[in-house]
């Protein structure tokens, strides 16, 4: 018993030894900071998305062609959307669950795509009418401003929204700011909804981008301050001396040392967490190749060449680099770096097996971007390029998606996917053609033939015949 007891009393001597130890070290222990607990959750929104789905019933569209964004085509096909989601896209009814309450829409001689995605837009930022006041989208005072964010420059009453619905069959798009800077700050993704705020029109999960430049217009607009960078290599002086700073930040972050924040570092290190998309406006090759070095060397990962007009001449470097080119069809010739800009670009960059994007950067453009993809298809074909019309339409619906993050949420016809849907009254790489009917998750939101469903600004007048008296 005398010996029990003893290692009784030991056990409880110990438990009491390792308690008062483990309080000591709870007690010596220092708390993070509340910069550094900041810093550490800069992913955590403080500008949540509060976008909430128009109410829409179950819809099928028969007997149309479709493109289902991932570069198949069905001929007299079916497309079923419920809950929001396409539910599901056959070339017959015979496997389809319809509910009997569905609305049934006759496609027969039309078309049906995914909704029309811009990955490069200024809608919101740079609004129309186009005046000063306006001008919101490009913060330069300063060559690096990773500090401010797209979002909070955005008018939702920007007549473009609805224009590039109803001319453009656009459901969705990524507002960025413009390419003055070096760096210039967060772009957001957009659901292009009717709201009174951008928060009501931000998509759900789509991740943060940062908005990089490279070229001229940098060291354009800074050197003509009399300040660096003025030269291509002052570019990328400025760039690495910056990623510097933020792998420096991001360590004392990690480090628990932090003594405050800085919304800039913030973006930074998100950047080197991959948590936030690098969008690199960029137009020559040479440059291109050098970036794909900085980001090597920083450990992050460019999402996308913007303009990319030299794309054609590294196909096979962006391919294996998985980055996209978001590109226009022929814009050229307007500054040196664009000179060497060709036609073919985009099919060059198909045939290398690189992702292409076709990208408006302008409140016109975004309104015909079927029209530019169908203008860089037949210089393709001019080539000896034969590109499918599914996959040209994926240039305009998946790839923008995976550009911008929300591939796995949007961009093509496949099941549990939000019913994102444009049926067109005729091919929609025909400038004959338009958007008849467009829906944003379920939710019929333009119908060509019924007024209270062509939504217009409170700072247009509308389209031709909206406002007549019958």
């Amino acid at each position: 018993m005398l010996s029990l007891r003893h290692s009784l009393l030991g056990v409880a001597a110990c438990a009491l030894v390792l308690t008062g130890t483990g309080a000591g070290l709870a007690k010596d222990k220092k708390e993070d900071s509340p910069a550094v607990k900041a810093a550490r959750d800069f992913d955590k929104n403080p500008y949540p998305s509060t976008y909430k789905p128009y109410p829409g019933r179950p819809t099928l569209i028969t007997g149309a062609t479709v493109f289902d964004g991932t570069g198949k085509r069905i001929d007299g096909g079916a497309v079923l959307i419920r809950d929001g989601k396409i539910a599901a896209v056959a070339g017959s009814l015979a496997d389809m669950d319809v509910p009997v309450d569905a609305v049934r829409i006759d496609g027969t001689g039309k078309f049906v795509t995914p909704g029309i995605i811009d990955a490069h837009s200024h809608l919101g930022d740079y609004p129309s009418p186009g005046v000063d006041a306006h001008q919101d989208g490009n913060e330069m005072t300063d060559p690096t401003t990773p500090n401010v964010w797209a979002e909070h420059s955005v008018w939702p009453q920007d007549p473009g929204f609805s224009r590039a619905m109803a001319n453009g069959g656009v459901t969705a798009l990524m507002v960025l700011p413009g390419s003055g800077n070096l760096m210039g700050g967060r772009g957001v993704v957009l659901k292009n909804v009717g709201s009174r705020t951008v928060q009501g029109m931000k998509f759900p999960s789509a991740p943060y981008s940062l908005k990089m430049a490279c070229g001229e217009n940098p060291k354009r607009v800074y050197g003509g301050k009399g300040r660096a960078p003025s030269t291509r290599m002052g570019n990328f002086a400025v760039n690495r001396e910056t990623w510097i700073k933020a792998t420096e930040y991001r360590a004392k972050r990690d480090a628990g040392k932090l003594e405050s924040r800085d919304l800039a570092m913030e973006t930074l290190a998100g950047v080197l967490e991959g948590e936030i998309l690098i969008q690199n406006h960029c137009y020559r090759a040479d440059e291109m190749a050098l970036v794909l070095d900085m980001a090597k060397e920083f450990g992050y990962k460019v999402s996308t060449f913007h303009h990319a007009v030299e794309a054609y001449k590294i196909g096979d470097l962006l391919a294996a680099n998985d980055v996209c080119s978001a590109v226009w069809a022929d814009w050229w010739g307007f500054k040196m770096e664009a000179y060497d800009a060709i036609p073919e670009n985009a099919g060059l960059l198909y045939k290398s097996g690189a992702c292409v994007v076709i990208h408006s950067d302008d409140e016109n453009g975004i309104q015909r971007l079927p029209q530019e993809a169908a203008k860089a298809q037949g210089d393709a074909r001019r080539a000896g390029i034969v590109i499918p019309d599914g996959e040209v339409i994926r240039w305009l619906t998946l790839n923008p998606a995976k550009a911008i993050g929300v591939d796995k949420l949007t961009g093509s016809l496949e099941v549990g996917k939000g019913g994102d849907v444009v049926l067109w009254n005729g091919n929609p790489l025909s400038v004959y053609s338009r958007p008849e009917k467009v829906w944003v998750d379920g939710a019929l939101l333009f119908d060509s033939s019924d007024r209270k469903r062509r939504a217009v600004s409170d700072f247009e007048l509308g389209q031709p015949g909206e406002g007549d008296v019958k």
